[in-house]
């Protein structure tokens, strides 16, 4: 996967910086199938096209630390489209991980115990047959490439 991932750091966040703080956006080209991972303080808006299909994570601490992760199942676009959405992020979210626990690397080196840490997903829609927030394991199952 190394070899399709770029990592940009922003705002000083580079590899060993605050875990709380650390916002990912993981975009990604149809074209070349190349994935596009930014680390910042925020997040990476202008990077984000108007499809919406990136996947947003984050480290919280609401009554212990866990790793969210937001993904928009609504098309903005086109009307109509979201079983399908919702079937492309469920089918790639553990690639989409795998990219964000590869890509970050440095940090859970630093900080091992990151690895155990839970990940809570939200699929945000208006249709409520498609909103959801589901657990995803831990950061440990993503931290291989095989998730491709």
């Amino acid at each position: 996967m190394k070899q399709k991932l770029m990592v940009t750091y922003r705002d000083g966040m580079r590899e060993k910086n605050c875990v709380l703080g650390r916002k990912y956006t993981l975009t990604h080209s149809d074209i070349t199938g190349e994935l596009f991972l930014t680390i910042g303080k925020e997040y990476a808006f202008d990077r984000i096209s108007s499809i919406r299909d990136e996947v947003l994570g984050s480290f919280r601490n609401d009554c212990g630390l866990y790793f969210y992760v937001y993904v928009l199942i609504d098309d903005p676009t086109e009307e109509g489209r979201s079983s399908i959405r919702n079937r492309i992020f469920r089918e790639e979210l553990p690639r989409a991980l795998s990219a964000i626990r590869v890509g970050d690397e440095h940090l859970y080196q630093a900080d091992p115990e990151l690895d155990n840490l839970p990940i809570w997903v939200y699929f945000d829609s208006n249709e409520a047959q498609w909103e959801a927030y589901e657990y995803y394991g831990s950061l440990r199952e993503y931290r291989n490439s095989q998730h491709k």
